[in-house]
């Protein structure tokens, strides 16, 4: 693979880069950069981006990255990198402003998997703006999880792989926070439409 054919996938590299070097740095280290709601409120605002790249542990890192790569390849060239890095910032501004308005109970948080959320439900209006038909089944199957996890929990075995509980409401912002996203921002025309 050349340089050149690596370009359309150099966010998600960094993103995953970027996760990755944070959970080398252990659990303390991963603690600075956790969503910590009491610390969000006392001035450390840089947690309201930065809890979505921490992790629980490998097991968690490992379950988020995979599902970064399955998102990206169904989503890749929807949108430009300029406007995934306004969505992957929106994402984390409106999933962590949904934690801190909506569960005031939520001591704190760590995982890219709200914003994973949210990008695949960006990715797939993007789609449906560009005229996809089949995008509406798997838009059809995020809103059945999302309510799945409203009323029932995490999906089975999630709470084990990820190590730790799973906070399915960040799942529901971050999908609500992509089809906002998804439908304010101008998709790039894609070749391929079913």
């Amino acid at each position: 693979m050349t340089l050149s054919q690596l370009s359309p996938h150099r966010l998600p590299l960094l993103l995953a880069l970027c996760v990755t070097l944070i959970t080398l740095g252990g659990s303390e280290f991963s603690a600075f950069f956790r969503y910590e709601r009491e610390a969000i409120l006392h001035g450390q605002v840089w947690r309201i981006f930065s809890g979505h790249l921490a992790h629980l542990g490998w097991s968690h890192l490992s379950m988020n990255v995979a599902g970064l790569a399955l998102i990206w390849a169904l989503t890749v060239g929807v949108y430009s990198n300029t406007q995934w890095l306004l969505i992957l910032a929106g994402l984390m501004l409106g999933t962590s402003f949904g934690l801190l308005v909506l569960n005031p109970e939520l001591v704190w948080y760590v995982g890219l998997s709200g914003v994973l959320h949210g990008m695949l439900t960006a990715g797939v209006i993007a789609d449906i703006r560009n005229g996809s038909r089949s995008a509406y089944l798997l838009l059809i199957a995020v809103a059945g999880k999302l309510i799945w996890e409203q009323f029932a929990g995490p999906l089975p075995g999630s709470q084990a792989t990820a190590g730790g509980t799973v906070i399915v409401d960040a799942h529901l912002y971050g999908g609500i926070c992509g089809i906002i996203l998804g439908a304010l921002l101008t998709p790039q025309k894609t070749v391929n439409v079913s």
